[in-house]
């Protein structure tokens, strides 16, 4: 046991003292020999050192006490006023400054163990230790004061704190642990906590004071600290500061990394003009940091660097670049941020916009007096169309359909001269606009025959140009029974219908609208 406790603090208490000799000075004169394993020590301020020592003396000579002296080097020998330790309790001499501070590491006396432990150590107590013992017999009450010695240097404290700081997770209670240095069996250390935030004042937390019994002389002393971790807590910097007698402190920084992730993010522009370019960024702070992937919904697959798109990743943020868009990049787009075992998503819809255009296959077919024309036009957001120069007309009706993006308006009148017919197209949305003269055929009746006009020479005969006779027909059989009624009245179409007709009628007195519904 005496063997454990002394490899102990040889090697934990006096810190720089393992480099020290070990080889063993004895010295016999007389028959009193003394063995001082190291006669220079090197101890550390605060904390305590080990003077290791043994002896032997004539069979004749019977201890009853032991006393330790310490003097200056060039003193021949130590005398009463020296005495830093007596085991003989009723000795008074003892200087003050070593009460309570010195011990041996054998109490039995008979095992010839001197080594002695000296805890709260200070620069004061550097200097030259000598051991005398004393022999029961009255005719030698001085008994015998060895002339080897044990020097002791002490020096600034170097050794810190040990903190242990376990796993940390956001949301879970943990507990950190500061030990302070040394294994002695003096006064307690008080161990202060003292945290700091980011651009925070510090904040000072007194922890509980643990004290572990090693053996009769050493003792460990620690605190701990119980808290719930938090994002908050991720990168701030704990110090344990260790304060020992004599004004001589310690300390040990720690910085927290807590495991832990906020909800993910998307920066972006959501509508983008076609042709330019779209941006989107996803952040996550998070530690460890975020993996984060792009899809598309519809695609099976990430989106990664190639033609279309470009990836630009950095710590906890990773942005989607693709450049000079169309229509087909509208959509639903999911950043997926994985993170240990979670792996939360955040999406955006992105909408292309795009230039009102007017399509292939709009023009007007012409049929004696009734003049039907239809315009078809594509954009996003969906455009309108208009008809400007048909105000200088008294009658006519709109059927507008509705289809994606696609808006088809078809518009009839009756026209004396159609060849002094002009008729425009205007189509429009948020983006600009577009304009188009129409081509108009000419639709003999059956028994006449005669060239078909042509506006613009490469337009074949529409596709709806029969249908539009029979439209132009029915059309005007309900402008009739309409007018009949003498309905006057405005209804709005409803929102779910995608097919609305509009007849208008201007005379001198009162204008009618009326606005039918039709289903698809």
């Amino acid at each position: 046991m005496f063997v454990l406790i002394w490899a102990t603090l040889l090697f934990s208490v006096r810190g720089s003292n393992a480099g020290a000799s070990v080889r063993e000075r004895q010295h016999c004169p007389y028959g009193f020999c003394i063995t001082l394993t190291e006669r220079e020590i090197t101890a550390e301020a605060g904390l305590c050192v080990v003077i290791p020592c043994s002896f032997t003396t004539p069979d004749s000579f019977i201890i009853q006490h032991t006393v330790w002296y310490k003097c200056e080097p060039n003193k021949q020998r130590c005398d009463d006023s020296d005495i830093i330790f007596d085991t003989n309790k009723n000795n008074r001499n003892v200087q003050p400054g070593f009460k309570g501070r010195v011990s041996l590491l054998e109490s039995d006396q008979s095992q010839k163990n001197c080594s002695i432990v000296i805890n709260d150590l200070t620069a004061s107590d550097s200097g030259s230790y000598q051991l005398r013992v004393k022999d029961v017999q009255y005719w030698n009450p001085n008994g015998f004061t060895f002339s080897s010695r044990a020097t002791v240097f002490v020096k600034d404290l170097s050794q810190k704190p040990t903190v242990m700081i376990p796993p940390l997770t956001e949301g879970q209670q943990t507990t950190l642990t500061c030990t302070a240095p040394g294994l002695c069996s003096g006064s307690v250390p008080t161990i202060t906590w003292m945290w700091r935030g980011t651009g925070k004042n510090d904040s000072h937390i007194t922890g509980d004071i643990m004290t572990e019994n090693l053996a009769v002389v050493t003792q460990r002393h620690s605190s701990t600290l119980t808290f719930n971790s938090s994002a908050e807590h991720h990168g701030t910097n704990v110090t344990c500061k260790v304060s020992f007698t004599g004004d001589t402190t310690t300390e040990e920084t720690v910085t927290l990394n807590v495991t832990y992730m906020k909800k993910p993010g998307i920066t972006e522009d959501a509508t983008v003009k076609e042709g330019d370019t779209l941006n989107l960024t996803c952040s996550v702070e998070s530690f460890p940091p975020s993996l984060i992937t792009w899809t598309k919904l519809g695609l099976n697959t990430n989106l990664q660097n190639g033609i279309d798109a470009n990836l630009q990743n950095d710590t906890g943020l990773s942005t989607l670049i693709i450049p000079n868009v169309t229509a087909e990049h509208s959509g639903r787009y999911i950043c997926t941020a994985k993170h240990v075992d979670s792996t939360p998503t955040v999406y955006v819809d992105v909408t292309v916009t795009w230039f009102a255009k007017i399509l292939n296959g709009s023009g007007c077919v012409a049929q004696s007096t009734v003049l039907t024309c239809g315009c078809i036009s594509q954009g996003v957001p969906l455009p309108s169309i208009k008809w400007p120069l048909m105000k200088n007309h008294n009658e006519y009706s709109v059927i507008t359909t509705v289809s994606d993006h696609t808006v088809n308006s078809t518009i009839t009148l009756t026209v004396k001269d159609h060849s002094n017919t002009a008729v425009e197209c205007v189509s429009s949305n948020e983006n600009g606009e577009a304009k188009e003269k129409l081509t108009i055929i000419q639709m003999n009746m059956p028994e006449q025959e005669g060239p078909v006009q042509h506006c613009r020479p490469d337009s074949a005969v529409l596709p709806w140009a029969v249908a539009g006779v029979s439209l132009s027909v029915n059309v005007f059989s309900i402008i009739y029974v309409m007018f009949l009624w003498n309905v006057r009245k405005k209804v709005k179409p409803n929102e779910a219908d995608r097919t609305y007709m509009s007849l208008r009628k201007i005379d001198q007195s009162a204008e009618y609208d009326v606005i039918a519904p039709h289903l698809n």
